[in-house]
This record gives structure tokens, C-alpha cells and sequence, in this order.
């Protein structure tokens, strides 16, 4: 009964979709393109931390493990194969620990998690009066890199299904450096194994295979350059969905199978420096204000860029 009672005060793990860092620049979902034969590097560190979290609509506080805490280093590499087409793929490690000690009973985790790829492509280009309005489209597909254990909630490093993306990005810029951009995606996600034959989702399931839900995200942004076009500073949205699933249940801990709703929302920064040719730093904060099935987390992120020519450029 000891170990069925601490279940029960085990909240989730943050629901990461595959791209989850899509606040920041030179990503599959912003509203930037890297020229043709130019590349970006990133190299960008996140610490989210949570001691509340949603059993279905209730929000609850975690009486047993105290404080969980999230870290993730990502590199990734932005390549402009063409103006109008880019391709990326990044490698994220993460690590998850409790800052309570809990007898042994559980520990965190931590490896790299899933290799993500993904394609953009610039559709729309239009000028309108004194401003402009530019629209992508683009397409991405992560997989686990590592036989990490997808069923220990809230320390498992993600959820160990396959993941295709498919995104809309649409965005209206001023003539005074203000914009706004909007992007919808559907993330389509396959099957994870678990570590038992058993589970239960609305009914029972004599099998380890769990199917993870599919879901839907939605970011709105508002933003503006400063400083010559070398600051730029946003707000954003993000909503994510789940399109099936179930909840935590009491006397329980969670598992893939759960159906999980998030609001977030955050402030952005980015320099890119006058000296210091193609190297920027980016720095943000955001907070889960609302969900279900998931952590009410807290993530600040830190990131540096180098963008630089891979070909030598046309004449």
C-alpha cells in the first residue's frame, strides 16, 4: 500500500512536443529563413522546475517529491539548402531529478532523447504597402535515439514514440519592425513500449506496446526589432491538445497514454551582436498557466548562435 500511496502524489512529466522550442529563431516554426548556402549553428541549454501539476482538470501539489526539475542541452544546426528551403536536425540530451530525497524508491534519468529532423520551405512572399506578409510550411519527424523508459513519470526524458510534424507558419511585419505570426501543427505520434504487459487506459490493455496520443499546437506571437534589427523581443501563446487519451488517475501514476492540454506563455529576447559577425544570444522565460495531465512548469532557456556561409557565396 506505501508504494500505491506514493503513486499517487507522482504528477507527470512536461509533455515536449517535437518542437517545443519554437519560440526561438532559426527553428522549423519561426518566420525566418536561412539564406542558401548559409548555416546555423545553436547551442542552447533549458531548466524548467514544477511542484504543482494537473491529475486530469485538478490541480494538485507534489507532496512526495517536492520539486521535479528538467534539463535539457540541445545542439542543432539550421542549413539553408536553398533562399526558399531550409533543413534542420537537432540532437537534445536531457536530465530530470527530484530536489527531495525519496528513500531510493525513485531516481531521475537521463541520456539523449529523441534525433529531430525536419524540413521548412518558404511558400509566400508579399509585400503590402509598407509592410510585409510571409508564409511556410514545414515538415519534421523525431524518433528515440535511446531505449529510455518512456512509462516513468515525471522522470522520463520523453514519451519514446516516433513523432511527425506538420506545421502552417503565417506572418505580418510592419513597416515600424513590428509583427505578428501565427503557426498550427499536427503531431502525429505512433506507439512506445513499456516495461510491463499491463496497463490500463479506459479499459485494460494485456499488452506493453501504449499508444501515445496525437495532438494539436498552436503558438501566436507579437514581437519587434530594435536597435538597427539587432534586438528582437517577443511575447508568445502556446497551446497544445491532445486528440485522445485518458487521465491520471487517483492511486496512480501517469502514463503515455494520457490526454494532455497545456497553455504557455513567455517572453523572448534576442541580440544578434554589431562586432561580432553572425553570433547572437537568446534568452527566455515561460509558464504553463493552465492544463491537464501535465506539470505547471517553469522553463528558462539560454542559447547561442553562429550563423556562417557552409559554400562559398554566388557572384
Amino acid at each position: 500500500m506505501k508504494i500505491t500511496l506514493l503513486a499517487k502524489k507522482i504528477p507527470i512529466g512536461f509533455a515536449f512536443s517535437l518542437f517545443g522550442f519554437g519560440a526561438f529563431t532559426q527553428t522549423p516554426s519561426d518566420g525566418f529563413m536561412m539564406e542558401g548556402r548559409r548555416a546555423c549553428a545553436l547551442f542552447s541549454f533549458d531548466f524548467g522546475q514544477f511542484d504543482h501539476y494537473w491529475e486530469g482538470p485538478t490541480l494538485r501539489i507534489n507532496e512526495t517529491i517536492a520539486t521535479v526539475q528538467r534539463m535539457k542541452a540541445l545542439p542543432m544546426i539550421a542549413v539553408g539548402i536553398h533562399d526558399r528551403l531550409n533543413f534542420y536536425v537537432g540532437v537534445p540530451w536531457v536530465k530530470t531529478q527530484s530536489t527531495q530525497p525519496n528513500g531510493g524508491k525513485f531516481a531521475g534519468a537521463r541520456g539523449f532523447q529523441d534525433i529531430i529532423l525536419a524540413f521548412k520551405g518558404q511558400w509566400l512572399k508579399q509585400q503590402i504597402g509598407t509592410g510585409k506578409i510571409d508564409g511556410f510550411a514545414s515538415v519534421g519527424f523525431s524518433t528515440p535515439m535511446t531505449n529510455y523508459l518512456s512509462d516513468y513519470r515525471p522522470y522520463s526524458i520523453g514519451f519514446g514514440a516516433p513523432e511527425l510534424s506538420y506545421r502552417a507558419i503565417l506572418q505580418y511585419e510592419t513597416g515600424k519592425s513590428l509583427f505578428f505570426r501565427g503557426t498550427g501543427a499536427y503531431l502525429w505520434r505512433g506507439y512506445t513500449e513499456a516495461e510491463r504487459d499491463y496497463y490500463y487506459n479506459d479499459g485494460s490493455y494485456y499488452t506493453a506496446w501504449m499508444d501515445v496520443p496525437s495532438a494539436w499546437q498552436f503558438e501566436f506571437f507579437t514581437g519587434k526589432w530594435f536597435l538597427d534589427r539587432h534586438l528582437k523581443v517577443e511575447l508568445f501563446y502556446q497551446g497544445l491538445k491532445s486528440t485522445s487519451g485518458d487521465d491520471i488517475r487517483p492511486y496512480n501514476a501517469a502514463q503515455p497514454t494520457n490526454k494532455v492540454m497545456s497553455d504557455r506563455v513567455g517572453l523572448t529576447a534576442q541580440y544578434f551582436f554589431k562586432d561580432a559577425r553572425g553570433l547572437g544570444v537568446l534568452l527566455s522565460h515561460s509558464r504553463v498557466v493552465h492544463g491537464r495531465n501535465t506539470g505547471k512548469i517553469n522553463n528558462s532557456f539560454i542559447g547561442v548562435t553562429y550563423q556562417f556561409n557552409y559554400l562559398k557565396p554566388k557572384k
